[in-house]
């Protein structure tokens, strides 16, 4: 019997004030889920920069909102961080832009290295930005299992 996908959906003020609710929030799911401490900081520090790309970035100091989408699953969480602003250009999705290998850390965009922090520190996240219809990061993480079943 497969599980069914909890939702849980949070609409904030696009401002650096409301990106603490989204980190409480993310602990309480991703302790009932049972991840570890060091999982749910991590995964914190990542929905803490996709929160600050929106608030930073998508409305250009003018009042704004974000969605935050938490896809509770049985065994990964998914975040998508939503707004509707000015997308975020800086970022391409081709994977040799994914990298700073070969690159001096003065050289790497700014605001650019949240995306590279973000890849670091979850399973996968994938980012949708198209011009006048604001920009989606997804964010997830599997829990890891205590023995190897294949």
């Amino acid at each position: 019997m497969k599980e069914e996908v909890q939702r849980v959906i949070l609409n904030l003020p696009a401002t650096a004030e409301y990106v603490d609710i989204v980190r409480l929030n993310l602990y309480g799911i991703a302790s009932k889920m049972g991840f570890s401490y060091e999982d749910i900081e991590d995964m914190k520090v990542a929905v803490s920069e996709a929160c600050n790309n929106a608030v930073l970035y998508a409305y250009n100091q003018q009042e704004g909102s974000m969605e935050i989408l938490f896809e509770v699953g049985p065994s990964e969480l998914s975040i998508t961080v939503k707004d509707e602003g000015e997308s975020f250009e800086s970022y391409s999705g081709k994977s040799d832009a994914a990298t700073l290998h070969d690159k001096e850390i003065s050289e790497a965009q700014i605001g650019g290295l949240g995306f590279y922090l973000m890849q670091a520190l979850m399973d996968d996240v994938s980012v949708e930005s198209e011009a006048g219809k604001g920009t989606k990061v997804v964010l997830t993480r599997r829990l890891a299992r205590s023995e190897e079943t294949v």
